[in-house]
């Protein structure tokens, strides 16, 4: 392994193996992409379901076709598989572990794109027994990929985000109907009719403005699943029998190589804060993809590993502008966060992406920026939903004379 690649991607999914693919097309062969999975692709080498492809390849294809294509447009000669990072030095210097032991390197740009990771019963603060079967959808895809049979019947899926109906796929292709799935909001998160398949499609119900507040063993079986205890807004609880668990989305980001370094995380998205460019606050360091907030599909991804690339190579050739400050963006009441979260000046406002935000709950009105104090854009009113991508093209002021933005929403009746 060269111990001074130009560029080290760490991930291999969507982001990750365009970003490569791009940086080799812009004449960049130094590129070493690492991994800690036996396989590069991300998390569609676990989804069977064809739901891939559509916004960039521009055909249905399942999650395993998905990731096979997107391999298949990198040097295998650039992945290194089974690797994984273990700590990042001053100076971009990264420590990897694999099996050949560990190794040292010293690349000239790096570029974070390890995606997301489900949040698990116990940062859920989910009190109750230990039985099996409780797990993520993460959990279930990939013993569904490896073949194993499933050892439960009659699921419960708390949640209803994108990747919850995800789940609901997969169990129906394992012959799997889940009992229910439970929502603490007045709709479901993913779009609709997402419900209306669920219910009249796969015979699942959800239940709104509920919680799991407890998990139940048998009496005479600790091991083994008996119920979930519901409590809905009224305060009235209810035992549901299940006989297994599934905890899906709740995502956040898998930044944990940036433990040490909170001056390279956005405060909204813990995630790594980024410019226009993809750039940390650290020189040589990029970040793109999942990692930057939870959660985008792997197209979404895809493209910003492509415009990462983009940016990378940009900046070796001397073609992007370095900049000399780093505006904020700060973000209020109802806007959750922003992609990008600061801007750096000189240099052009904003990428092809423009500016992806997040909100909090659903309402009316108008988007703000303000510069300095001073309101100097307004959107035009729309409705807003939360755990939506909404993607604004906002008119900045001269940003040599801003020393901060902030991206507020003024809510209309």
């Amino acid at each position: 392994m060269n111990r001074e690649p130009e560029v080290l991607v760490v991930g291999a999914g969507p982001a990750g193996l365009s970003a490569a693919r791009e940086l080799a097309r812009l004449g960049i062969d130094n590129i070493l992409v690492v991994d800690r999975e036996t396989e590069a692709g991300g998390i569609p080498r676990f989804c069977p379901h064809p739901t891939f492809g559509l916004a960039d390849f521009y055909r249905p294809m399942s999650g395993p076709a998905y990731a096979a294509r997107l391999r298949s447009m990198v040097d295998p000669a650039m992945i290194s598989n089974a690797t994984t990072v273990t700590a990042l030095g001053p100076g971009l210097e990264t420590t990897l572990s694999s099996e050949r032991g560990e190794i040292v390197l010293r690349p000239k740009s790096l570029l974070l794109a390890t995606g997301i990771r489900e949040t698990p019963r116990a940062a859920r603060l989910v009190s109750g027994d230990r039985p099996r079967n409780i797990l993520t959808t993460g959990a279930l895809q990939r013993v569904l990929s490896e073949g194993k049979g499933l050892p439960f019947r009659r699921p419960l899926i708390v949640g209803t985000e994108l990747v919850s109906f995800s789940a609901l796929l997969s169990l129906r292709e394992a012959g799997v109907r889940a009992v229910a799935m439970i929502e603490p909001g007045e709709r479901i998160v993913a779009r609709r009719p997402a419900d209306l398949f669920a219910r009249a499609v796969l015979g699942t119900p959800i239940r709104y403005r509920s919680h799991v507040i407890r998990i139940n063993a048998t009496p005479h079986d600790a091991g083994r699943m008996a119920s979930v205890t519901i409590d809905d807004a009224s305060g009235r609880s209810e035992d549901v029998a299940c006989d297994a668990v599934i905890f899906t989305g709740c995502f956040t980001p898998e930044a944990s190589l940036l433990g040490r370094r909170p001056d390279l995380r956005d405060a909204g998205t813990r995630g790594p804060a980024v410019d226009q460019f993809w750039r940390l606050a650290e020189p040589g360091f990029y970040a793109a993809g999942n990692v930057l907030r939870p959660v985008e599909t792997a197209a979404w991804s895809a493209r910003e590993g492509a415009l990462a690339g983009q940016a990378i190579a940009d900046d070796h050739s001397g073609g992007a502008p370095l900049g000399e400050r780093r505006v904020p963006i700060r973000t209020d009441g109802l806007v959750a966060f922003s992609t990008p979260s600061c801007l750096t000046v000189p240099g052009p406002a904003l990428g092809p992406l423009r500016l992806a935000v997040r909100v909090k709950a659903a309402a009316r009105g108008r988007f703000t920026l303000s510069a300095d104090g001073m309101i100097v854009w307004r959107s035009v009113t729309m409705k807003i939903m939360p755990e939506r991508r909404i993607v604004l093209d906002p008119k900045f002021p001269d940003l040599e004379k801003v020393g901060e933005l902030r991206m507020g929403f003024e809510a209309q009746p």
